[in-house]
């Protein structure tokens, strides 16, 4: 059967929320160079947009940095091979999707990072050392979150949810913001129903 239609923003969702989560509870262990949850964490359409590294977003003192979840593609798999794309001929009648719905999400978090001061002068090892250290520790705890979260996100908790980490990749410095990427395919089953079907 298809995905019911609000399958895939709340997977987004639900990321967001875990990875969040496990960069607040870096900074509660006191991990050197854990900054938290940015108070700018959203779900986005698209490509983020990277101009707003050291919002705040009207939280007093929180976090600042920016984190985002977006959907990258989303193409029909088979249980046998996710996370494959299944490239099999559909049938011309009735409605037939693939077994499984694979789902790309994208994990972006920026941070500001010192660049040339205004008399022209590059900032010191010491404070690259210290935002190096930051990206550092998000890298590992978003990718730790994603591992440690998303088998639970499962609605049936005797089928864990099926996923696949993708590559991190450290981005930046560009406009004074660097962080990391992450990406993440997700096995979605399908549970909803074809347009004009009637319930069972």
């Amino acid at each position: 059967m298809p995905l019911s239609p609000l399958a895939v923003h709340d997977l987004a969702e639900a990321v967001l929320g875990c990875v969040c989560a496990a960069l607040d509870a870096a900074v509660a262990d006191g991990v050197d160079g854990a900054a938290g949850c940015p108070c700018r964490a959203c779900v986005v359409p698209g490509t983020p947009a990277w101009d707003e590294c050291d919002a705040l977003d009207g939280c007093a003192g929180g976090p600042p940095g920016q984190l985002t979840v977006n959907v990258a593609r989303v193409f029909p798999s088979s249980p046998d091979r996710f996370p494959a794309q299944d490239v099999s001929v559909q049938g011309v009648r009735g409605c037939t999707p693939p077994h499984i719905t694979a789902v790309e999400l994208v994990v972006t978090l920026l941070r500001c990072v010192p660049t040339v001061d205004a008399t022209g002068c590059a900032p010191t090892c010491e404070e690259l050392n210290e935002a190096a250290r930051t990206i550092h520790v998000d890298a590992t705890t978003v990718y730790s979150a994603l591992w440690c979260c998303l088998p639970g996100l499962s609605p049936n908790p005797r089928r864990p949810r099926r996923f696949v980490l993708g590559a991190q990749t450290i981005i930046g410095p560009q406009g004074g913001c660097a962080g990391l990427e992450q990406r993440v395919t997700v096995a979605l089953p399908g549970c909803g129903q074809c347009p004009g079907e009637e319930s069972p």
